[in-house]
């Protein structure tokens, strides 16, 4: 019974593990995907055809993220930097 206690008393302590806000992109041409990980300001990409999500990163507005990742990989169609989605608009400055 006294292990069943520190058990509970364990599992009541630890802290929850929160889900990091996720970052993807939709690449306009899945030919400039890069065929391994490629890392950019800390954030890991990988990409499969011409989506590729991402995790960690440096904490930076998510429009100069996308400016970043379409120096890579050429223009995108759809981009969310740690949960950030931008809008038509902020695309097209970010392709700009």
């Amino acid at each position: 019974m006294r292990a069943l206690l520190i058990a509970a008393a364990l599992l009541v302590a630890a802290p929850a593990v929160a889900q990091a806000p996720v970052s993807s992109a939709v690449l306009a041409d899945a030919s400039k995907a890069p065929a391994s990980r490629t890392i950019i300001d800390g954030a890991t990409w990988r990409c499969e055809g011409a989506s590729c999500t991402a995790s960690g990163g440096a904490n930076q507005p998510a429009q100069r993220a996308c400016r970043r990742v379409v120096a890579r990989f050429g223009a995108v169609t759809a981009f969310t930097y740690k949960g950030v989605d931008l809008t038509a608009e902020q695309l097209a400055a970010c392709n700009a």
